[in-house]
């Protein structure tokens, strides 16, 4: 019988293993804990570098700022001015879009009461910021408390929207504010980051977002974006004809929850800096804006398509002949094969507000303003956030303009006596606004309600505001030009719209010295009013160059500040 092997079962520890293993274990373990020293290396050097060759740029002057304000003077005295550079992460280059001009005061002397307003372009008071709400807001303010003196700032601007409201209220912040005014939604959609939007990257997760206007404000991102971006120029709302974007789309959804993040976020930035918030609701053209675009649902199909076209051929044929009854059931009979079509919203709104269907007629005309699929104007969601966002807030107070302006229309439903086109404020609406946020305000001053009576008028204000008959027509002229483009041509109800325009800016011309009057008394109960001043020297311009030129000087909003006349040259 043969021997069994012998087994030696004798642990093997670290110390009895061959010196060969040993030292393989021992360089395995090195490496190991090498690693996190290796990854830290990895990251680090990356980071060194960036930040030397940002503080490089920076250095050599590659690039400029982008905080909201730097310091200026204004007749002497240090301010805080706008920043002409702030909006460049927000806009390609070429194309930056900035607010009226102005500086904050670095002093701010007992008794003083500072209001920013924040939005888009109906908020700066386009076409014409000397009339916006806030400044009717400013006169109704001084005229009821004239012991106190009232800074109110319009920081709004066009094709922005609240991806930079938030930057700017964290700039606004820091100067010491008594009240924030916030008029913003009509650009989630077409603004900076917006789906449809025509000036940066789309439809962007808003950590994304946020990000990506984190690089765009470094000297880094901005060499990036000048060299990998090409120069373009302004072309306006054309430049959206192709960023349509439907009411069904997943993007739409995104879009609600980054305005009502970037709002909440904005408030609370108010909040903390001592001011009270006041969130208001947007005001939007309904009964005399049809849908800039629409688009058929999904699915329709051929035959469906062609079953609809001809039922809204034959409702507009009966609404053509005033049978109103006869072209709502065509009207009608079409919405059960597309309920997704705007401008048949509009139409059947149209038609229901003929035959004296208000109530009928107000909620069709909402849905095509949220089925237009070129998103101009704040839909009701947009509104819904805001009206949330304010009673959630604490500090926080609503201005429903929606529902105001709803009240204060001929039948309930908000039109061209209010609103322009789609979303820019008549005279009569940018007052109704303001009257809306003095008592409000005025309320917070006195420590009680304020009697509507005591609310001054809208022709008081505007004697005040020099708001002539020439600078009426003037303005009316100029949205008759804007009608005359797209998409405006494109609207199912554009010959009305030029018509009325037609006949606003055709008024009798006024005598010229009654309009230098105006101006004169107006300029007397405030001399230091740059925009009085601005507009002033407009005017006199083509009588008076010289009076004119020396107009102008003095609406400077800060010492340095370049100003043009109406020729474009420098105004020495």
């Amino acid at each position: 019988m043969m021997n069994e092997p012998q087994v030696d079962n004798e642990e093997i520890t670290p110390e009895s293993a061959p010196r060969e293993t040993q030292a393989e274990a021992a360089r395995a373990s090195r490496g190991w804990s090498l690693w996190p020293t290796r990854i830290g290396i990895g990251i680090l050097v990356p980071v060194v570098i960036l930040i030397a060759l940002e503080l490089g740029l920076r250095f050599f002057d590659v690039g400029f700022p982008t905080d909201l304000t730097q310091p200026c003077t204004v007749h002497g005295h240090s301010a805080a001015c706008y920043n002409l550079f702030f909006p460049a992460p927000f806009f390609p280059p070429g194309m930056i879009k900035t607010p009226q001009a102005y500086a904050i005061p670095a002093d701010k002397p007992r008794g003083t009461f500072r209001i920013f307003v924040l939005g888009e372009s109906a908020a700066m008071g386009d076409p014409d910021p000397a009339y916006a709400f806030s400044r009717y807001l400013e006169v109704m303010l001084r005229r009821r408390f004239p012991e106190m003196n009232f800074e109110v700032v319009n920081t709004g601007s066009v094709a922005i929207n609240s991806h930079v409201l938030l930057p700017i209220a964290k700039g606004l912040a820091k100067q010491r504010p008594d009240v924030f005014i916030i008029y913003s939604g009509n650009n989630e959609v077409v603004g900076p980051y917006g789906p449809g939007t025509a000036l940066t990257s789309s439809g962007m997760n808003l950590a994304v977002v946020r990000a990506s206007i984190f690089l765009r404000s470094t000297r880094i991102g901005q060499l990036l974006t000048r060299l990998g971006t090409q120069k373009r120029e302004w072309g306006g709302m054309e430049m959206f004809l192709d960023k349509q974007v439907p009411a069904t789309s997943p993007l739409m959804q995104q879009t609600y929850e980054n305005f009502e993040s970037n709002l909440r976020d904005t408030v609370e930035v108010g909040r903390k800096s001592g001011a009270s918030v006041i969130v208001s609701t947007v005001a939007t053209n309904l009964k005399d804006c049809a849908p800039f675009a629409s688009q058929h649902r999904q699915g329709l199909g051929a035959a469906g398509l062609s079953s609809w076209s001809t039922l809204v051929q034959q409702g507009s044929d009966f609404e053509n002949e005033h049978a109103y009854d006869d072209a709502l059931k065509a009207y009608l009979a079409a919405l059960n094969l597309d309920d997704q079509y705007a401008e048949l919203e509009f139409r059947i709104g149209r038609t229901l507000w003929k035959k004296g269907d208000h109530q009928g007629a107000a909620e069709h005309f909402q849905r095509a303003r949220d089925l237009d699929t070129l998103r101009f104007r704040a839909d009701s969601r947009i509104n819904a956030i805001n009206r949330e966002v304010a009673k959630a807030v604490a500090g926080t107070e609503l201005v429903d303009a929606d529902a105001i302006f709803a009240q204060q229309s001929p039948d309930g439903i908000t039109g061209s006596e209010l609103v322009y086109e789609h979303v820019h404020l008549t005279p009569e609406g940018n007052y109704l606004l303001a009257r809306a946020m003095f008592l409000n305000i005025a309320r917070q001053i006195a420590g009680h309600p304020i009697p509507e009576d005591e609310v001054p008028s809208k022709a008081e204000c505007e004697k005040l505001l020099a708001f002539t008959p020439h600078d009426s027509s003037r303005i009316a002229a100029e949205m008759l030009d804007r009608l005359q483009k797209p998409p405006f041509t494109n609207q199912l109800n554009h010959a009305d719209q030029v018509l009325r325009l037609v006949i606003d800016a055709g008024a009798p011309p006024e005598n010229p010295d009654q309009t230098v009057a105006e101006y004169q008394w107006a300029i007397a109960q405030k001399p230091d009013d740059r925009i009085l001043h601005y507009n002033f020297g407009l005017f006199l311009f083509n009588f008076d160059r010289e009076a004119g030129t020396e107009q102008l000087k003095l609406s400077q909003p800060w010492d340095g500040f370049p100003v043009f006349g109406p020729d474009g040259t420098p105004v020495q």
